[in-house]
């Protein structure tokens, strides 16, 4: 399942809201408050992620239309990586980076945990998606999970699958997956 058509809207998206020049779609508060990034930000195991995005400039992307599908990892996911390096991305001068990494886990489009089934079921037990960083995400099914694999062969599970958002869904991963 490619998704490289929306990839040349999503790079001018991207260049107007971190450019400043977005202004988001919000009329009121109720469509925010069920948005990816207030759901996010007010869950107590993303701390850390919702640190991040806020840190990379990318908090409004996720809180216009989308939709996307956002692989979140919990606090638990970043703490098995080490502090200095979350601290050392978090700096602005590692901006790109952080971002690089944070669209890893995110897909445009609403891609529920029964289409990626689909897909796999289709593909022979493996379905690929295309990040918004332009990466691939490989999904295989583990017993009764589904586990996303990074170019490294790095392994994350999906703990709660879909949250759904007005703006989207989100997956809840047990690992920080690598571009």
């Amino acid at each position: 399942m490619k998704i490289t058509i929306y990839l040349l809207p999503l790079a001018l998206f991207f260049s107007t809201i971190l450019n400043g020049q977005y202004f988001g779609p919000f009329q009121n508060d109720r469509y925010f408050e069920n948005s990816i990034i207030y759901s996010t930000g007010n869950s107590n195991q993303h701390c850390t992620l919702t640190t991040a995005v806020i840190a990379a400039e990318l908090d409004g992307i996720l809180e216009s239309d989308g939709p996307f599908t956002v692989f979140a990892p919990s606090d638990r996911a970043f703490e098995k990586i080490s502090q200095n390096r979350i601290q050392e991305l978090l700096q602005p001068n590692n901006k790109h980076e952080l971002q690089s990494l944070l669209t890893y886990h995110m897909i445009a489009g609403r891609i529920t945990a029964a289409k990626i089934l689909r897909a796999m079921c289709r593909g022979g037990g493996t379905a690929s998606f295309t990040t918004i960083q332009g990466d691939t995400l490989t999904a295989t099914i583990d017993g009764i999970d589904i586990v996303l694999s990074d170019k490294f062969g790095n392994k994350a599970k999906i703990t709660t699958a879909d949250e759904n958002r007005c703006n989207g869904v989100i997956h809840v991963i047990d690992s920080v997956i690598m571009p």
